[in-house]
């Protein structure tokens, strides 16, 4: 199998593509490794692979996405959970279940792939406002708290926090909600751009720079970028609104420290 081209990347306005089946697989029949990337499937699931993909899989903070693939043959397979295949390198798993049990779809056929776009706006809305709090942590506390980094980042609804290397106090949470909501009001266009290394140095942004070679990326393959004009640049996958003002208001809801590490979580409306 080759990689599955990830189309959301390129075009996040595409809340529906033609894609074709490469392979159709019971869920039982997956390898372990595999079988464990979807929790809570059943054996009447199954797992579609398609030769480019709409859907989101779960990766970077970020929900898989859902919906449905359609064939004109009647074949209809609802979109559960989307993963990045543990074995095979870049191929991408949608889980779900036909219809109708005994109508499945057939490796080379052409079906129509659509994500649920309300789900969709949502988690683009809190991966966006996850960037901008990580943006606005930095430019404030940067300086002012030591051995500071950025480390990780959940962008689920339910979980909304970014982490960071250094213990951030209580008393930077006022400071922080302005500096978020600044850049919210600001409405600062956000864009999609493609990096090579020497991008990274020229902007100077070494410290983000990914290792191709851990992402099994080719020597020519650029990175994937996201960019909040006016704050800041993030190596990203996820899908993102096209401003941050599209974020909405952005609350900043607590500050916990644990082990040399803060934790910033915050939720949208």
């Amino acid at each position: 199998m080759q990689r599955t081209f990830l189309a959301f990347q390129h075009n996040a306005k595409l809340h529906s593509l033609q894609a074709v089946v490469q392979a159709v697989k019971p869920f039982a029949s997956l390898e372990e490794a595999n079988r464990g990337l979807f929790k809570g499937a059943s054996e009447e699931d199954h797992v579609v692979v398609t030769d480019q993909t709409i859907f989101h899989p779960q990766g970077g903070g970020q929900p898989s996405d859902v919906g449905v693939i359609k064939a004109d043959s009647g074949a209809n397979f609802h979109v559960s959970a989307v993963r990045i295949n543990a074995i095979t390198e870049g191929e991408v798993l949608h889980l779900g279940r036909f219809s109708d049990a005994s109508t499945h779809f057939t490796p080379g056929e052409t079906v129509t792939q659509t994500i649920d776009s309300e789900k969709r706006t949502l988690y683009s809305r809190y991966h966006t406002a996850g960037h901008v709090l990580g943006g606005a942590v930095r430019h404030l506390l940067e300086k002012e708290v030591p051995g500071f980094d950025e480390l990780k980042a959940s962008h689920f609804p339910d979980s909304a926090s970014c982490e960071f290397q250094g213990l951030i106090e209580g008393k930077w949470k006022d400071a922080i909600q302005a500096r978020v909501d600044e850049y919210i009001n600001k409405d600062m266009p956000v864009e999609i751009d493609f990096w090579d290394e020497d991008d990274f140095k020229a902007n100077g942004l070494e410290r983000l720079m990914p290792d191709r070679k851990a992402m099994g990326m080719a020597d020519d393959e650029k990175f994937r970028v996201v960019k909040i004009i006016g704050c800041e640049a993030y190596p990203c996958g996820g899908t993102h609104v096209d401003s941050t003002q599209l974020c909405g208001k952005t609350n900043v809801k607590k500050i916990s420290r644990s082990k040399g590490i803060s934790r910033v979580s915050y939720t949208l409306p």
